[in-house]
């Protein structure tokens, strides 16, 4: 009999913007060499931050105007569009190259995290479904706003994106994150997010989160925390996320 495989869940309290990518990139950086197990992490942003895509120029953040231009800024490992953190939950599911879940290769991950998160939605009575379409962005190209672009697996309220995915990929890992909208306070986000209840789902979403994607994936979820290693990794990241060098790269 065939042993299912078993994904580490971490859920983190609210965390700033530079703790939340370090974090990510050191579970990236130790699945890859075997010192973590393969892990999904479901975290907050405090306070609201915008974080920018790899490729982004960092003075299309600089001109944008209040509220959303005074607000705190972070660059991402992955690409793809500006993404305004704030009422939302945001999931990174970090794996190795060979882990059974990439047999039908990296980008059905997308299609497997989204199914998951399409089905925890439904128990609240929220029917999201695939944009099913795919504009001319790219991960150095498109809108500003990751929420103006659109690709087949994002995840629409009628034509209003509420959930899209990047991936980092590297020669023994692969790093894929998202967000999910949970409200709205800021011009930026899709209004699909004012029409949910943000307290309900941010309290409830995540257990529902958790059971879907063990449920899609066929893998028993374990809840647990970071090891010691990787947070004094993240901790030595997070100086890289947290400085000017890194985030206003072009």
């Amino acid at each position: 009999m065939t042993q299912q495989p078993t994904i580490r869940i971490v859920v983190d309290p609210p965390l700033d913007g530079p703790t939340n990518m370090a974090r990510d990139e050191a579970i990236m950086i130790l699945v890859g060499t075997g010192d973590a197990p393969p892990t999904l992490r479901l975290y907050q942003w405090e306070p609201p931050t915008i974080s920018l895509g790899y490729f982004q120029c960092y003075a299309d953040y600089e001109s944008l105007p209040p509220p959303e231009g005074d607000l705190a800024v972070v660059r991402r490992l992955t690409g793809g569009g500006a993404i305004l953190h704030d009422l939302e939950l945001t999931y990174a599911l970090a794996l190795p190259t060979g882990h059974s879940l990439l047999a039908r290769g990296p980008k059905h991950l997308y299609e497997l995290a989204h199914n998951a998160i399409t089905a925890a939605l439904g128990d609240f009575g929220i029917e999201a479904s695939p944009c099913g379409t795919t504009d001319d962005s790219g991960a150095a190209r498109g809108p500003f706003f990751c929420f103006a672009r659109r690709h087949a697996v994002d995840l629409v309220i009628g034509t209003e994106k509420l959930v899209g995915s990047a991936q980092r990929r590297t020669q023994h890992a692969i790093l894929q994150h998202g967000s999910i909208i949970l409200g709205r306070r800021f011009d930026e986000q899709p209004s699909a997010g004012s029409q949910l209840d943000h307290h309900s789902l941010i309290q409830g979403l995540p257990p529902k989160l958790i059971a879907c994607f063990a449920k899609e994936s066929g893998c028993v979820c374990q809840i647990a925390t970071l090891s010691e290693e990787e947070l004094s990794l993240a901790a030595s990241l997070t100086v890289k996320y947290a400085g000017e060098e890194w985030t206003r790269k072009s």
